[in-house]
């Protein structure tokens, strides 16, 4: 499994559970302590988890491996003080250069599920495990029952600043599902429109499904998740009803894909803070 980034760095996020919108779904998350700083190389700490009760860690915890930090000049810096416990990881960052700075996850590449003789479910790449197109031949049937192959790709971030916001962390990368903020995201408020933009591959991506949900879903009946869908563009506007931390996520799908696959998908989530006027 590959992901091209323009820093060549080759990530893996195969322990992320594929992002849902149904209520009852695991979500991944990245939560950071706050979004927004000022001063003298602050400090932020992260949590980052799969949960049901969103950014409360009660499932299992997103694993070290495969974080990608970028820089405000978009060079990949390290996390410190890592730790992963029963239900979550977490981690510690050093904002030394002023700016934003990008935290997450990225994969992409072929992937197939099918039925074995026995009507089992089957999968390649194993979950957890990286997919090499040089073995697709040998190790995914090609006449398989209910064989589907996609060409899939997983994103997971969030943003934080300190000083001034700053845009080079948005440069596309244009690999998978990307938002390239109009409005940046850690200059959100309640009541006002947030503008983003969606690429997929870099090409705008019209009709990209979007679910936001606010936190603390535990305290409350009701998801109250808004539904929007991007435009011929690729542009999608967002009105926060309340301040408080969102997760958004993403999902697109077209049959622009060369084969074997047969379709591309793109996921992609992230969280932000909606800060009160």
């Amino acid at each position: 499994m590959k992901i091209y980034t323009p820093l060549k760095a080759l990530l893996s996020i195969g322990m992320i559970v594929g992002l849902s919108f149904s209520a009852n779904a695991h979500r991944a998350w990245i939560v950071p302590s706050t979004t927004n700083l000022s001063g003298d190389a602050p400090w932020v700490t992260f949590d980052a988890a799969v949960s049901n009760s969103l950014f409360v860690p009660e499932h299992v915890p997103l694993r070290m491996k495969g974080l990608m930090v970028q820089d405000p000049t978009g060079k990949l810096i390290e996390a410190v003080n890592a730790h992963t416990g029963k239900y979550r990881s977490t981690f510690d960052l050093n904002l030394v250069t002023e700016g934003t700075y990008k935290i997450g996850y990225a994969s992409g590449g072929l992937r197939a599920s099918w039925k074995d003789k026995e009507g089992k479910r089957k999968r390649w790449p194993a979950r957890g495990k990286e997919a090499n197109a040089a073995d697709f031949a040998t190790e995914v049937p090609k006449s398989a029952d209910s064989l589907k192959v996609s060409d899939s790709y997983r994103r997971l971030e969030t943003f934080v600043t300190s000083g001034e916001p700053t845009d080079k962390v948005f440069e596309p990368t244009n690999s998978g599902l990307e938002l390239i903020p109009v409005t940046h995201p850690n200059d959100l408020f309640v009541g006002e429109a947030a503008k983003f933009k969606f690429l997929f591959h870099g090409e705008p991506a019209a009709g990209v499904k979007l679910a936001i949900v606010k936190g603390d879903t535990r305290y409350r009946n009701d998801q109250n998740q808004i539904d929007v869908v991007t435009d011929a563009k690729g542009y999608v506007s967002i009105t926060w009803p309340e301040a408080g931390m969102y997760l958004l996520e993403a999902e697109y799908e077209d049959d622009k894909a060369k084969a074997p696959a047969t379709m591309r998908t793109g996921s992609y989530g992230a969280t932000f803070a909606v800060l009160p006027l």
